[in-house]
Formats: structure tokens, sequence, C-alpha cells
């Protein structure tokens, strides 16, 4: 099972000016062919049909360790594209004409099939294929599939910072390179550990130069190119009997980090967006309902979740007030 966090895994700036067709642009990082749907569902299911886990339990806690990690990309990927369409669709829900600036999106369904929202799709509107799912139960054959899987998922991390330029894009590409590149090593040290095969002459693979890249160096300050996390206060153990030697391109040592999972952020409290009824078409009724059962569980008056902005503050609240400035015209 996976343990859930109420917080990012690396923090995603607030609203700006919307750009659906950025946003767009992004959904090739979620529902594209080596996008994080794809990551994830490849670890997830080799790591669930993997046999003699005993036997070769390092390689299998290397496996499901980094499919934890990818369910996080997911979300993180989302939340950018959210945040990018979040003011695109502003107005009152049902009336003539709220929407009538979306016409000349790349990807409608944002709007019409979710709230603003991202969508199991690629960029260009392709639903996500379980077909990209490679888990045969050869474990070499997986292992080398992971690593260029790896490989194709960053050269598409850095063709979208190259084309987009919103904040939130530029954010998200930052911190998934770091942790792409630590993903495409973790699976080279693997295959050479179990073949021999000296995949490290392949680095870097594309040529990212990932140190110029301005959003990457805070991750690669805090030394995310080089830790691989449990996600477990327990269990996957034997990671480091894997992962372990020298970063391939700068020399540094590989580690499991002693924290079982990244710090991170807490998310941004987006508003919400009438005209799509996300998540409604009258928000305060919707409040009101919450605040009562709230009062009647016996909990705090207040919500308990911690959001990177605290109710009424900040650019994501002068957002809402926005949004409820125009419903009322």
């Amino acid at each position: 099972m996976i343990m859930r966090l109420d917080r990012l895994q690396a923090e995603i700036p607030p609203p700006s000016d919307p750009d659906p067709n950025g946003a767009s642009i992004v959904q090739e990082l979620l529902g594209g062919k080596f996008g994080e749907m794809s990551t994830f569902m490849n670890y997830t299911y080799q790591s669930f049909n993997f046999r003699n886990r005993q036997g070769a339990r390092p390689f299998y806690d290397l496996v499901a360790s980094i499919a934890a990690e990818e369910f996080g990309h997911i979300e993180l990927v989302a939340t950018a594209i959210n945040t990018m369409l979040t003011g695109a669709g502003d107005g009152k829900a049902g009336k003539r004409g709220a929407l009538r600036g979306l016409k000349d999106a790349r990807n409608a369904q944002e709007f019409l099939a979710g709230g603003a929202s991202a969508v199991v799709q690629d960029s260009m509107g392709k639903p996500w294929n379980g077909d990209y799912v490679n888990a045969t139960g050869d474990l070499i054959g997986d292992l080398t599939w992971n690593f260029f899987l790896e490989t194709g998922a960053r050269n598409n991390k850095l063709k979208v910072y190259e084309a987009v330029d919103h904040p939130a894009a530029r954010a998200l590409t930052g911190y998934l390179l770091v942790r792409g590149g630590v993903h495409q090593i973790a699976y080279a040290r693997a295959l050479e550990n179990l073949t021999g095969s000296k995949m490290e002459k392949l680095f870097p693979s594309p040529r990212i130069p990932t140190d110029k890249i301005p959003e990457c160096q805070p991750h690669i300050k805090r030394g995310e190119h080089l830790k691989l996390y449990r996600w477990s206060p327990d269990d996957f153990k034997e990671l480091a009997a894997v992962f372990n030697g020298p970063h391939p391109e700068t020399g540094e040592e590989l580690e499991v980090a002693e924290e079982i999972h990244p710090e991170g952020a807490p998310a941004f409290d987006l508003p919400a967006q009438e005209a799509v009824f996300a998540p409604g078409p009258d928000v305060g009724e919707i409040e009101e309902i919450a605040q009562k059962l709230r009062q009647s569980a016996g909990l705090p008056k207040e919500p308990t979740g911690v959001v990177a902005n605290p109710k009424g503050k900040g650019k994501v609240a002068k957002a809402k007030k926005a949004v409820k400035a125009k419903a009322k015209k």
C-alpha cells in the first residue's frame, strides 16, 4: 500500500496568468507515452507481479520504492496543470458567454470533462493507454525498459521546459528532471549489478545539462540528485544493496535517504472555478455545508488541513476575490 501525505513533493508556485495552451503541452508529462502515468503504472505493476520477491529482494525494494515516488509525480504534474488553468474559465456558472474565451484552447476537455483541471491524456488529447505498461516478469528486461522509459521521460521534460515559460511548468520540470535522473541512475545500477553492463557510459542520456537549468539548482543543492527514498518507516531497507557507488556524472556518493520521504511543500488552495462547476456553481453553499458537518463532528471551526495560502491571504486569495467580482457583473 502507499502512504499518502497531504503535501506536494516539491513547491509549485501559486496561480499567475492563466496559460491553457501551455497546460495542454504539460499534459504530455501526465498522460503521454513517457509521462508520469506510464512510469507509475510500469513500476507499480512490476512490483505487484514480482516473483521470488525474497530471493531478489534488493531489486524488488528498488522498483517498489520508485513506484511510490511516481505516484507523487502524477500529483505534481496535475497540480501544475491546474495552476496554469486557474482563471482561464472565470465567470458565473450558467451565464451566457462565460466560457467563450475557451473556444481557442488546444484541449477543451480540461474544461468540459474537467473543472479547469488535468485530464488523463497526452498533449494532443489522446487518453493514456495501459498498453504503455511493460511488466513481463523478466527482471532484466523490465529494468532495461525502465531505464529507457526514464530516458524518454527526461527528454520530454526538457522539451516541455523549453516550450512553456509559465512559472508552474518551469518549477515542475526543474524538479522532475532532477528526480528522473536519480531513477535513471537507479535502474542503471541495478542492471550493472545483475549483468555487469556499464550503463554509466551512457550518461548523461539524453544530454541534459541539469546543472545549468536554474529551476534544477535548488534541488541539486539539497542533494536530491543523489537520494532514493524508501517511502516507508520500516520496509524496503535493502535499497542500499543496489543503489550505491558514485554518481556517474558528478562522482558524488549515491545514498538512500535517512528520511523516508522528501520534506515537500503544502499545496496552494486553488480558487473555485464556478463557471465549470469546480467544486460547484455555488461555492458558498458547499462551504456552509462543510462548516456544519465539521461542527456536528466536533471538529475545529476552521479546516484542519495545511495549505500554502492561509484563508484570505496571498495571490490565490486575490484570485478568488477576482473570480467573485467578475461573477457579480
